[in-house]
């Protein structure tokens, strides 16, 4: 049964129909990338970050304008450069003129939107990344030594590319941490690669029209944290992020072979938040294991650590997951 604070008029096809309807808007510009679509989507009902990772050009940034249109939200774009200072994003103290003579005023900076595009994160210096952490994990942002609180919902969509590493500065793994979903871009197939030239060579440009406001957004991110969980699946999301401690009774062969550190505890909340979101777009309000195994990659991705011994033999944490998944069972019966 549902928790007694949830809207008495709420179904989870009321649910289902506004996620079909975000998705209808944002296929109208991006062609493919189903799985990409949502797991930004599971981190917008979930109240998390994403961080896109893929080569130049193919999609990343439309993804998230796309969303940013199609949502009624403030939205505004940061490319990150290694040039641009925490002052840049975040704002600054200024001296105004007034008739009473000077003042100090805050100019507040484009982090003050409830939508925030991370564009080229990595190509920023630790500095400017580091302004990131606060909002991304308090939302508030601390300047001159007073606090502004952000504007609820607020999210953070972050971009990186994989191969150009010059001038780049990875990301350190608190702040890879404060992202719930880690999302791997691919290359287009045959028939989307023709779709995209057919919508971007001719004189046609889609509209995409607002489905959802902040009223709504925050309403069913309340409803995604009142489902139910029951004991057992709770437990299947602690054991899987346990399995990935190189030294836990539970580590399966590979992760106790190739990986240095295992997930911290804020992927067994990302487990059970997406898990809750796969339950709604699957008619439900209860979670069950299925809901929980759907996530694991993208949650735990970029919580774990390689060893020397994995890099040497190209294994990757992907790999290491999926055998996770596999070898862990779902009960402890």
């Amino acid at each position: 049964m549902p928790n007694k604070t949830i809207p008495s008029d709420f179904t989870a096809k009321t649910f289902c129909d506004d996620y079909a309807k975000l998705r209808a808007e944002i296929a109208k510009a991006v062609v493919g990338h189903d799985e990409i679509v949502e797991g930004v989507l599971v981190c917008l009902f979930a109240g998390g970050h994403a961080l896109l990772e893929g080569v130049p050009g193919l999609g990343k940034t439309l993804l998230i304008r796309t969303l940013s249109d199609a949502l009624d939200l403030d939205f505004s774009r940061i490319q990150f450069t290694p040039d641009l200072m925490p002052a840049d994003i975040t704002g600054t103290t200024v001296v105004v003129e007034t008739k009473s003579g000077r003042d100090f005023t805050f100019r507040k900076g484009p982090l003050f939107a409830q939508m925030v595009l991370a564009d080229e994160i990595n190509r920023a210096t630790p500095k400017t990344q580091s302004a990131l952490l606060e909002a991304m994990q308090e939302k508030t942002v601390t300047v001159g030594g007073e606090t502004h609180k952000l504007e609820k919902p607020f999210f953070v969509m972050a971009t990186q590319n994989p191969i150009e590493q010059e001038g780049t500065y990875p990301l350190p793994e608190a702040q890879l941490d404060r992202f719930f979903f880690k999302l791997h871009v691919g290359y287009s197939d045959r028939n989307e690669l023709m779709e995209i030239i057919n919508r971007t060579t001719s004189s046609v440009t889609p509209e995409v029209q607002r489905i959802l406001d902040t009223e709504k957004i925050i309403s069913y991110q309340n409803i995604v944290r009142e489902l139910d969980v029951p004991d057992e699946v709770q437990d299947y999301a602690v054991r899987i992020v346990l399995a990935t401690h190189p030294n836990e009774q539970l580590a399966t062969p590979q992760v106790k072979s190739f990986l240095r550190f295992g997930a911290s505890p804020r992927a067994a909340q990302t487990l059970i938040l997406s898990g809750k979101v796969h339950a709604l777009l699957d008619g439900r309000i209860t979670v069950n294991a299925d809901d929980i195994r759907k996530s694991v990659l993208p949650a735990l991705r970029h919580r774990c650590i390689l060893n020397f011994e994995a890099e040497a033999e190209a294994i990757t944490c992907d790999a290491i997951l999926k055998n996770l998944i596999e070898t862990l069972p779902a009960t402890t019966m």
